[in-house]
């Protein structure tokens, strides 16, 4: 059991003092056990704000399976994995079925939940790409990672749609990807797994509204956004795309990046420029509560460990 964090019970004891106040001590002991509820009519909207943040968010706490020491079994690699804290892992595209089925048995032993699948050959094929074998390569990697999110028990994809780039212009990567979507979403309906749509450096899709509506044009639940905190530090704010994404995003990576004098990097978790705060507000309010999933460098246990409390006190909320 989690529990909540000095600095969030004190929130909570606030919002508590308030709902008192108002004949509302029903929910404010909902706060206190860690269950978010709506503000109360007749608060500023600071302290509203306040209010609905004070407890625990209810996500999902996972990480890219590459982080994971390679040394180790498959079996052990999930064990650690759950050992320090983490409750899913998104695993990469597997075309041997048999190594599929180790994957299966292995995360089933360890008691952990293989969250989703990371597709592997979109940037080497890119749906968007003029050549006919190249896209019929990026269908195919498409096609197994579908069958093993149904294998693994994973109810999304991931998928980087369209690369923009000196051959494929913005307007030629938007219509060839929709597209070819569109031929793969009897197959993820089918299934019951979501392919969720992810904005990365590739030129394209690069503002939450472009994505909102690139995502909506589809009409269909199977289709969504998969967001990445750390990728649009650079040109915009993590808060701003959570908002606006709203209903539609449904799978989350956390990283974090750090601004510099002459360039850039990408930092561990709390250590660069993303406001966590800000954006723990925003998946407050949109009422997410899905999986967040780390993708950094990968380490050992001290390192996993320090990762998995990072994402405790910085995200959810607790200790």
């Amino acid at each position: 059991m989690r529990r909540i964090a000095r600095r969030e019970f004190l929130k909570a004891g606030v919002a508590a003092a308030w709902v008192s106040g108002i004949g509302g001590g029903g929910l404010a002991g909902g706060l206190i056990s860690g269950v978010r509820g709506p503000a109360p009519k007749g608060l500023t909207s600071s302290r509203a704000a306040a209010f609905e943040t004070s407890a625990a968010l209810p996500l999902k706490k996972g990480l890219v399976f590459g982080m994971l020491p390679s040394s180790l079994s498959y079996t052990d690699r999930f064990k650690l994995a759950r050992g320090v804290g983490f409750e899913v892992v998104q695993v990469p595209t597997t075309p041997d079925q048999h190594e599929a089925e180790e994957i299966k048995k292995a995360a089933d032993a360890a008691n952990i939940r293989i969250d989703s699948v990371m597709n592997m050959d979109h940037w080497k094929y890119p749906l968007s790409s003029s050549d006919a074998a190249v896209v019929a390569k990026s269908i195919e990697g498409m096609k197994t990672s579908l069958h093993n999110a149904k294998l693994w028990g994973s109810d999304a994809v991931l998928l980087v749609p369209a690369v923009v780039n000196a051959e494929t212009s913005y307007r030629d990567a938007w219509t060839r990807s929709q597209k070819e979507i569109r031929k793969l979403l009897p197959m993820a309906a089918e299934l019951k797994v979501v392919i969720a749509i992810e904005e990365v450096w590739n030129k394209f899709l690069l503002s939450p509204l472009e994505m909102e509506n690139y995502i909506g044009e589809f009409r269909t639940p199977w289709i969504k956004a998969w967001f990445d905190v750390g990728n649009v530090v650079l040109y915009g704010y993590p808060q701003d795309w959570i908002r606006t994404l709203g209903k539609s995003l449904y799978k989350v990576h956390l990283k974090d990046f750090k601004r510099k004098e002459g360039g850039y990097a990408w930092v561990n978790l709390g250590d660069g420029d993303v406001d966590w705060a800000a954006v723990r507000r925003a998946f407050a309010e949109i009422g997410y509560s899905g999986s967040v999933i780390a993708e950094l460098d990968g380490g050992e246990e001290a390192y996993l460990r320090d990762v998995s409390k990072r994402i405790d006190r910085l995200l959810i909320g607790v200790e």
